[in-house]
């Protein structure tokens, strides 16, 4: 069986080398055990066993620890400078820390994969049903606390630039076209910084549970978020209801499958 108190205590030894102070890390520490808290209520409203609900919350909570090193080293949540998922991997499994987490070796693959492929714009097919269970269990959660992070942090700690910047900005056309047709939208199609905002309301049409619906539901996120900035664009200000349209009639209809 998995000693989650165990690796959660390992866990907090691990970032004693990191300035918990600084307000990225922070977030990332804050976001790891709502990501823990997020993966419980999914693995309970599924139904999932508790073999599969101790290894997802297991999952939940080592997803991000290659975002420590990266912002230790960038100051940034950018990608490109380094990835932080392949960092994780390779800190767990090639460095060999997955073992002071878990002492059983059964569960590697499925914790290296899942990780590895946490934040891609989607699954790889070649998986098994097990691998592709916590694949989805881990990414709907990383994406279900991605709402309470846009809500609750500054603007200037997401984009390194000021809300009201940030609120004078457009939705690029082709953004808005992926939102209308339901459909993610990928790093390297977002422009401006409100791409990126609408981006993460986008995030929706990559969820697997209805559980996870539920849980936006339950919260009202896609409003909470909507609403957080004072769009200071008319034109971005009529398309951000239109956005709001199509994501709560899209959340509803999921939550009651």
């Amino acid at each position: 069986m998995i000693n989650l108190a165990h690796a959660k205590n390992r866990f907090k030894e691990y970032l004693k080398d990191y300035d918990e102070h600084d307000d990225k890390i922070k977030l990332k520490l804050v976001h790891t055990f709502c990501v823990l808290d997020a993966a419980d209520e999914i693995c309970i409203g599924e139904g999932v066993s508790k073999e599969d609900h101790q290894l997802a919350l297991l999952i939940a909570l080592l997803h991000d620890i290659g975002r420590f090193e990266q912002l230790k080293k960038f100051n940034s949540f950018d990608d490109t400078k380094m990835n932080h998922a392949d960092f994780g991997v390779k800190v767990l499994f090639e460095d060999g820390l997955i073992e002071e987490f878990v002492e059983e070796r059964k569960y590697d693959e499925i914790i290296r994969k899942a990780i590895q492929y946490h934040s891609l714009y989607c699954l790889p097919e070649e998986l098994t049903s097990k691998e592709q269970l916590h694949c989805q269990l881990i990414r709907d959660a990383d994406k279900l606390d991605n709402f309470r992070v846009k809500e609750v942090e500054k603007l200037e700690t997401l984009f390194d630039v000021s809300e009201e910047e940030v609120a004078m900005e457009p939705i690029s056309p082709y953004v808005l076209q992926r939102i209308r047709k339901k459909q993610c939208v990928r790093s390297s199609e977002r422009v401006t910084h409100m791409d990126f905002w609408v981006s993460f309301l986008a995030f929706i049409f990559d969820l697997n549970f209805s559980a996870s619906f539920r849980w936006i539901l339950s919260r009202d996120y896609i409003n909470r978020n909507i609403n957080r900035i004072s769009y200071q664009n008319p034109e971005t200000r009529e398309q951000m209801e239109e956005v709001r349209e199509i994501c709560m009639d899209y959340v509803n209809n999921r939550a009651g499958e």
